[in-house]
C-alpha cells in the first residue's frame, strides 16, 4: 500500500495536476467536451470527481459543456470545464453570459496551434488576445498562466479562489507544453490551503445588491428559497432585465470596477528571477519559461547579465511593475509562441523607453534555450 508521503507526491502530467488541484480547491462538477490536448482533463475529472461525491458529464459539444457547468455553479456547486483551439472559441458567449450574470467559473484552454483545426498536437501560445478580448462588449478578464506541473496544480487553486470571491469567470490559460509536462507534484491537502467560497449571505434576499463601497454582491445558491432572475441582460438588484441606461452604465462599469479595484489583493501575481543586476530582461509566460530558463543560466555562464519576468497573471498585465523594472534595461526580450500577442501590450507599455525585441514560433515546434541565447549574442555585437 502507497504511505501518505507516495499518496502527496505523484508523477502527473499538468493536465492531471490541474484536475487534482481543481478536487482540492472544492471542484465537484466538471462538463465539458474532449478535444486534444486538454482531453486528459475531462478523462481524469470522470475517474476522480465520483471518489469525491462530485459528478462528471460528457456534453454534446462545447457550448453545452460550458452552459452546464454554469448551471451547476449557480446551483451552488464549484464547476469547472476544460477545452483548446476552437473548442475555446464555441465556448466564449457564455464566457460573456458567466460575466454579465456573475456566475463564478473556472474556464481551462489548453493552447495549441492554429487557426482553425491547424496543429492539434502541437505548442502554442495563440490564445492570448483571445482570453483578453474573446467575448463581446466591454468586459473583466482575469487569466492565470501555469508554467509547470506543480505551478498548474497551485495556479488552479487560485483560478477558483479568485472566480469564488469575485463572482467571475477566470480562465486558466495553459498550453500544449505545460499540459502535456510530466513531473513531480505535491498534492498540498485542501486542510492546508487557503480557499475562498462565495459569501451567500444575500443583502435584502437580492442576488445582485451591494452595500456602499462594495463590488461584488453575495450569492446564494439558486433553489434556495430566494426568488430571483438570471439573464445576460442588464439588470436589476433581483436580476431582471431593465432599459434603465443608468443603471446599465453603473452595472458594467462595477463589474469592470471590481478586477481593477482588487487587482492588487491577490489578482496579480507574477515572477522574477535573476534581474537584480539584469540589463537584458526576457518577459515569457507558461510553457515558454523552461527554455527562457535554460538561456538564462548559459547566457549568464558566457558573461551576460540577463534575467527574467514572466506574468503567472497575464490579464490583467502587470504593468506598473513591468515599466519599473524595464528602466534598468537596455534590451527587453518577449518570448511566446504566436506571432507576438504579449509583444504588442510589451510595446504599449514600454512606449520606446527600453528597446523590445521579439522571438516568437507558429510552426508547431518550440523555441529552444540556445535560440535564444542566439538571439542575446546578436544583440550584443
Amino acid at each position: 500500500m502507497p504511505n501518505n508521503k507516495q499518496k502527496r507526491f505523484q508523477l502527473l502530467q499538468g493536465n492531471e495536476a490541474c484536475v487534482e488541484g481543481a478536487i482540492a480547491a472544492g471542484m465537484r462538477f466538471y462538463s465539458g467536451y474532449p478535444i486534444t490536448p486538454s482531453t486528459e482533463i475531462a478523462e481524469r475529472s470522470a475517474l476522480r470527481l465520483p471518489q469525491v461525491g462530485g459528478k462528471f458529464v460528457q456534453m454534446e459539444d462545447e457550448i453545452a459543456g460550458i452552459a452546464a457547468a454554469l448551471g451547476a455553479s449557480v446551483a451552488g456547486t464549484k464547476s469547472m470545464t476544460a477545452t483548446s483551439g476552437p473548442g475555446f472559441s464555441l465556448k466564449q458567449e457564455n464566457i460573456g453570459y458567466a460575466t454579465i450574470a456573475e456566475i463564478p467559473i473556472v474556464i481551462v484552454d489548453v493552447m495549441r496551434s492554429g487557426p482553425s483545426t491547424g496543429l492539434p498536437t502541437s505548442p502554442s501560445q495563440g490564445d492570448v488576445m483571445q482570453a483578453k478580448w474573446g467575448t463581446h462588449g466591454d468586459h473583466p478578464v482575469i487569466a492565470i498562466c501555469p508554467s509547470s506541473v506543480q505551478d498548474t496544480y497551485n495556479q488552479t487553486v487560485r483560478a477558483f479562489n479568485l472566480s469564488e470571491r469575485f463572482r467571475t469567470p477566470v480562465i486558466l490559460l495553459m498550453d500544449e507544453i505545460v499540459g502535456h509536462m510530466r513531473e513531480g507534484c505535491e498534492l498540498i491537502p485542501t486542510e492546508e490551503l487557503e480557499i475562498h467560497n462565495r459569501n451567500t449571505n444575500m443583502i435584502n434576499s437580492m442576488p445582485y445588491a451591494f452595500g456602499e463601497g462594495q463590488y461584488v454582491p453575495h450569492m446564494t445558491s439558486f433553489g434556495d428559497g430566494h426568488l430571483y432572475n438570471i439573464t445576460g441582460l442588464f439588470h436589476d438588484e433581483a436580476g431582471f432585465p431593465t432599459n434603465d441606461n443608468e443603471i446599465a452604465g453603473e452595472e458594467n462599469s462595477r463589474i469592470m470596477e471590481k478586477i481593477k479595484v482588487y487587482k492588487y489583493s491577490g489578482i496579480l501575481e507574477y515572477e522574477e528571477q535573476q534581474m537584480e543586476d539584469a540589463d537584458i530582461g526576457i518577459v515569457c509566460y507558461g510553457g515558454t519559461t523552461r527554455a527562457v530558463e535554460g538561456a538564462i543560466e548559459k547566457a549568464r555562464d558566457m558573461g551576460y547579465n540577463v534575467g527574467m519576468f514572466r506574468p503567472i497573471t497575464l490579464w490583467p498585465f502587470p504593468e506598473h511593475e513591468l515599466i519599473e523594472r524595464a528602466k534598468q534595461l537596455k534590451r527587453l526580450i518577449v518570448v511566446e509562441h504566436n506571432y507576438g500577442q504579449v509583444l504588442l501590450t510589451v510595446q504599449g507599455i514600454i512606449k520606446g523607453d527600453t528597446k523590445v525585441e521579439f522571438i516568437g514560433k507558429v510552426n508547431g515546434t518550440t523555441i529552444t534555450p540556445d535560440e535564444i541565447v542566439r538571439n542575446i549574442e546578436e544583440g550584443e555585437e
